[in-house]
């Protein structure tokens, strides 16, 4: 952790933006009710109560300290993520929404989105989210049978889920629900009997997440016992089919939007836009008009607080090299299902796209992605070794 502020200016003289990327907000809560032993966010289980008024007092400096980065730029999506955001009361949640639009301009349709989980649902307290500012809420289902919750540490049980989801569509009409497949000894019908549940409620929006085991986690350290790799590709294979036939278009590897509400957040990010992430352990990625930074927050949120304090928040910060750019970009863009038309590299990364033509054409003589004079999208092979398509765009030095 530095003792200083880390600078905010830029060395390269190579990159060079037109107009700069749209912005988007993201704001960490890192309390949660309980750690799940699959998860390598950084969330730390809540003991005593949480310092709610000390780490929105926190957000709100933090915020400040960063408008130099962002002055006067309209900020088009905001994000509480977590951890639990759903844990802070909706008075806080109104501080935070109220502190961001009188420090930046917020848009009028901007989508504001609100993480929570099954286990910290109270119908008042979501109808007072609604009324804070809050229209968009993404809620951690992960499945609906009680075996596989109880594998997962999840502290909810199917009933539950059931309640919060109609909870939220009492207040909410943009919902997103978080379901996961591969889970430890899942079989085929009970993946499917969960996706056809989660689909049964007509909810906007469905993310639907291969499990996969991370390093400094539960399930890393004990691993469990998950289904063969053949079996897991089946559920893949059944959960887009399955999804498809109930009127959701598979726009990005995990995400299915209804009626085209795609995740603006979520998007923007794809499209490598800017985000300013606010909170411990918070990343961002912004561009300045001669280069683009990479930002990271002290972690842990009881060294946040006092290092806020003292103005020394941003833990690491870096300018990215031009040469890492086009696989920064394509880790991103080819996530995307319809991919990214071409003249977006450019608007996006700051240098022209021939930089990156050597890798698109070896990625289409491979058969990973197809391309046109204006658009480049992944093919059904690419996306399904996306490692190996991204790969390809890596730099030499590497």
């Amino acid at each position: 952790m530095p003792d200083v502020a880390i600078p905010i200016t830029c060395t390269s003289t190579r990159v060079r933006f037109e107009t700069l990327p749209p912005l988007s907000i993201y704001l960490h809560i890192p309390w949660c009710v309980r750690k799940c032993p699959y998860c390598d966010f950084n969330s730390h289980q809540v003991r005593g109560t949480i310092p709610e008024s000390d780490y929105v007092a926190a957000l709100t400096a933090d915020l400040e300290g960063a408008l130099p980065q962002v002055w006067g730029r309209k900020v088009y999506t905001v994000f509480f993520g977590g951890g639990t955001p759903s844990l802070l009361s909706a008075r806080a949640v109104d501080e935070l929404l109220s502190a961001l639009r009188a420090r930046l301009p917020l848009a009028p349709d901007a989508e504001i989105t609100l993480e929570a989980n099954p286990g910290a649902f109270e119908a008042v307290k979501f109808a007072e989210f609604r009324a804070a500012g809050v229209n968009r809420l993404s809620i951690g289902i992960q499945s609906f049978n009680a075996g596989h919750l109880k594998a997962l540490g999840r502290i909810h049980s199917g009933v539950e889920a059931h309640h919060a989801i109609e909870i939220a569509q009492a207040n909410f009409d943009d919902i997103n629900l978080d379901i996961m497949y591969a889970l430890p000894d899942q079989t085929f019908a009970e993946a499917c009997a969960d996706i056809q549940m989660a689909a049964s409620f007509g909810t906007s929006h469905l993310s639907a997440y291969h499990l996969t085991i991370e390093p400094n986690t539960h399930f890393h350290q004990f691993r469990p016992n998950l289904p063969a790799d053949d079996l897991a590709a089946d559920m893949q294979l059944m959960v887009e089919e399955t999804l498809s036939g109930r009127g959701y278009r598979n726009y990005e590897v995990s995400a299915f939007a209804l009626r085209g509400r795609k995740c603006r957040h979520n998007l923007n990010y794809w499209s490598f836009g800017d985000y300013l992430g606010i909170g411990a352990g918070a990343h961002s990625k912004i561009s300045l008009p001669d280069c683009l930074l990479r930002q990271a927050r002290v972690k842990h949120p009881q060294e946040y607080l006092p290092a806020v304090a003292e103005g020394r928040q941003v833990a690491a910060a870096h300018e990215v090299p031009v040469a890492d750019l086009p696989f920064e970009f394509m880790m991103n863009a080819f996530r995307l299902t319809e991919g990214f038309p071409l003249r977006l590299f450019q608007e996006r990364t700051g240098i022209p796209l021939s930089a990156a033509l050597p890798g698109l054409d070896a990625a289409e003589a491979r058969g990973f992605i197809v391309r046109d004079h204006e658009r480049a999208a992944p093919t059904l092979l690419g996306r399904r070794f996306l490692n190996d398509l991204l790969q390809i765009f890596l730099p030499l030095s590497v």
